[in-house]
């Protein structure tokens, strides 16, 4: 006798009542109970990674910007690229953790400011022949990135102003190394110190908000943003099942 036919025979008998194959399944099927029912789906709660990556952009922000300004001599790109190469990895690491949280804007924008932290690490520090004006482009690719989001990421105001302070910056880079203008120069590392300060009041304001459970500084979350953060339960768990990780595709 064939093992297969059997088990499928068997399989039938089983499924139907009082014993006998159900003679409405098709042959060599089998289908299984309805799970809905039995499903879960469990949430973890994880610190905010928000404080980690705003004060990665300050620091960060604060080296290219200084190195702009004249601070450091030419002779130091190279250490500076050494220095700003951690932000890459970190920022990185807070762009995991956010799309674990489930915020894709959070996580979208650490995940391209990481990368331009390791693109400009990698061209500085090789001294690769016509790097600035490479990188100028790229500036400005992360121009028109930025506008995009921006107009997205309003309701979370600090994300906002942290992109906000960014564009005038990304397009004074962008110029500056395709024109070779020191002015512009100058003027991208002067708006690179005010992008650190914005974003280390950002980390900040978010990092007393996550210690103290309540808002301490003003940070101006509104709409959506605001009800994620004041808003109970349900408001967190409402269309969860039509959300990436649990919806079949993406």
């Amino acid at each position: 006798m064939n093992t297969a036919s059997a088990s499928t025979s068997a399989a039938g008998a089983d499924d139907a009542p009082g014993g006998l194959p159900d003679t409405d399944t098709p042959p060599g099927r089998h289908f299984e109970p309805d799970l809905r029912s039995m499903t879960r789906i469990n949430l973890r709660p994880i610190a905010s990674p928000m404080p980690l990556g705003f004060f990665t952009v300050a620091i960060a922000s604060v080296m290219t910007g200084c190195l702009q300004l004249g601070v450091f001599e030419t002779e130091a790109r190279r250490a500076v690229a050494l220095c700003v190469l951690p932000a890459f990895a970190l920022q990185f690491l807070v762009s995991i953790l956010a799309f674990g949280a489930r915020d894709v804007i959070a996580a979208t924008l650490m995940a391209v400011f990481a990368s331009s932290w390791l693109a400009y690490s990698l061209i500085m520090f090789s001294g690769a022949a016509d790097g600035l004006r490479v990188l100028g482009v790229f500036n400005l690719a992360l121009l028109c990135f930025g506008a995009l989001m921006a107009a997205v990421t309003r309701p979370k105001r600090a994300l906002w102003l942290v992109l906000v302070v960014s564009l005038p910056r990304w397009a004074a880079t962008g110029l500056s190394g395709l024109t070779g203008a020191e002015w512009l120069t100058r003027t991208s590392g002067a708006l690179g110190l005010v992008a650190a300060l914005v974003a280390a009041y950002a980390a900040f304001a978010l990092m007393l908000e996550d210690m103290r459970s309540e808002e301490v500084l003003p940070i101006g979350r509104s709409g959506p943003a605001h009800a994620a953060v004041e808003g109970d339960l349900g408001v967190q768990l409402r269309n969860l099942e039509r959300q990436a990780g649990v919806r079949r595709t993406l």
